[in-house]
């Protein structure tokens, strides 16, 4: 099964309506997409508590790696320049850190609060090459956006 974004948008808007604590929302946001597509191997948020510096907020599926700085993998990219990060084969992928060795594809969003203020980052984890697309990507950013932009 594959996510139904729409069913999930709305799904997770109406658990987080009034909701301002980041973390809550988090959890929140994390349960409702890792339950909902078959491809989810291991999905979470890694939080900004310092400049340059990402530390593992609520996931869920195996352990995730504590501390990222902002030059170091594909959470490192995303964080760093602002942008998704799409990776067919984490392999591939200088400086890829290898939290779980199940992982073969990832999906980095980088989540923003008002004003553009980085907040984290989704990190989505597969244990299926080539598992994302950017049909993924638009629909999980604008999920982000409509749950964190107002903070």
């Amino acid at each position: 099964m594959q996510a139904d974004y729409t069913t999930l948008a709305k799904t997770i808007e109406s658990l987080t309506e009034g909701e301002t604590d980041e973390v809550a929302l988090m959890a929140t946001v994390v349960c409702e997409l890792h339950h909902a597509d078959e491809r989810f191997d291991w999905t979470g948020f890694y939080r900004v508590t310092e400049p340059g510096l990402l530390k593992i907020g609520p996931y869920q599926g195996g352990h995730g790696c504590l501390v990222i700085p902002f030059e170091r993998g594909v959470c490192g990219a995303a964080a760093r320049t602002g942008a998704v990060q799409i990776v067919p084969d984490v392999e591939a992928f200088p400086g890829h850190i290898a939290c779980s060795s199940s992982t073969r594809s990832e999906i980095v969003l980088p989540v923003f609060g008002r004003g553009g203020r980085l907040i984290g980052v989704l990190d989505i984890d597969s244990d299926r090459p080539d598992a994302f697309t950017d049909r993924d990507a638009c629909d999980l950013a604008a999920i982000l956006a409509a749950t964190f932009g107002k903070l």
